[in-house]
């Protein structure tokens, strides 16, 4: 790790967003000493086993073939969680964001491409954002509110062993977002950073100290540096962005895992001369290089109880993933259906550690 980012991690670590002793367990324990960080492998292949966690390694292991089976399914226990967004598990509990549409968008007649032209093609719309805390028996536990005006949209959500993090936008492309950090403990939300687009997932890069997000439909892939003042206020320092290289999905959810990696699941809308298809995968985005370093389909539907919905993949909007301990990942997803979503639960297995 270069000595600047070093500076970064440390500077964040005393400013209270990091806290290294409360990192999720599926993720690598990271040092809290610059020394330490300062042995971070070089990215490339011949170090590609020492970056990565098992929930990385095993993901590796994943093409088509992996072997899907739904071991559980759970109903919310009465309370409506709109249209879900990002998910996180800390320890046996939930956390999920949601957006409830209040009034729809509506189009304005004009066009953009979400990437190299930053028109505004529609209105804004009018909704609340929302954050839910819940039980493995789908039982609320709590929540928070974290609309502002016309910015209600919540993005693809992570923890980074101290904090959740929110990304809150206008529910269109190009537009705008402000970035929160929640408390998982007493659900106290800090906006942190605001950004002049539309950001639909974010993630903390633990090792750099830097965040990175993805935009509508995940064709910018954002870099932030921050930094802080004596009174512990973060600013963004830098903000960069490159076009996203890969086109097959758009991003819906993302990840922090390993040294410098992050897991995304999503989905995109096909045509073909049978109707509409939607195609759900997963891919873990090489942060330094802005590219998947692994792709794998998701040949999963939801079923709305006339059979799987063909137009609405299980990687459609949040999820989760967790190695436990017998070659397999757990994977969680909510994908909303009537602004209600199940909390689905799978095993996938590589196909080199079938039973």
């Amino acid at each position: 790790m270069r000595t600047g980012q070093v500076l970064v991690f440390t500077l964040l670590l005393s400013h209270g967003c990091i806290d290294a002793s409360r990192l999720s367990d599926n993720r690598e324990a990271v040092s809290t000493t610059a020394e330490a960080l300062s042995q971070e492998p070089a990215h490339d292949a011949t170090n590609r086993s020492s970056r990565e966690n098992e929930t990385a390694r095993l993901f590796r292991l994943m093409d088509r073939n992996a072997i899907w089976t739904e071991v559980g399914r759970l109903a919310m226990g009465g309370w409506q969680t709109f249209h879900t967004q990002g998910l996180v598990k800390i320890g046996e509990t939930f956390f999920v964001s949601a957006v409830e549409v209040l009034d729809s968008t509506v189009r304005n007649g004009l066009a953009t491409d979400a990437l190299y032209d930053f028109t505004i093609d529609r209105s804004p719309g009018a909704g609340r954002g929302w954050l839910f805390h819940f039980d493995s028996q789908g039982r609320l536990l709590g929540k928070v509110e974290l609309t502002d005006g016309t910015v209600y949209h919540p993005g693809g959500i992570d923890y980074d062993g101290r904090f959740i993090w929110v990304p809150v936008s206008e529910y269109r492309p190009n537009s705008r977002c402000n970035v929160f950090r929640v408390d998982p403990d007493t659900l106290e939300a800090e906006r942190v950073f605001s950004a002049p687009d539309h950001i639909g997932g974010i993630v903390h890069n633990l090792h750099s100290g830097t965040f990175h997000g993805v935009s509508w439909g995940s064709r910018r892939l954002y870099t932030w540096r921050l930094a802080g003042d004596a009174r512990h206020r973060l600013s963004v320092v830098s903000a960069d962005w490159t076009p996203n290289r890969e086109f097959s999905i758009d991003y819906q959810d993302c990840h922090y895992q390993s040294v410098g990696l992050m897991l995304c699941g999503g989905v995109t809308g096909y045509n073909s001369p049978y109707g509409s298809i939607a195609f759900g995968g997963l891919e873990l985005v090489d942060l330094a290089t802005a590219r998947p370093g692994h792709q794998i389909p998701v040949n999963r539907f939801i079923d709305e109880g006339a059979g799987p919905n063909p137009t609405l993949a299980l990687t459609h909007n949040a999820f989760w993933a967790e190695p436990i301990g017998n070659g397999s990942l757990r994977m969680y997803f909510m994908t909303e259906t009537d602004n209600q979503a199940d909390l689905l639960t799978y095993e996938a297995t590589p196909w080199l550690n079938r039973p």
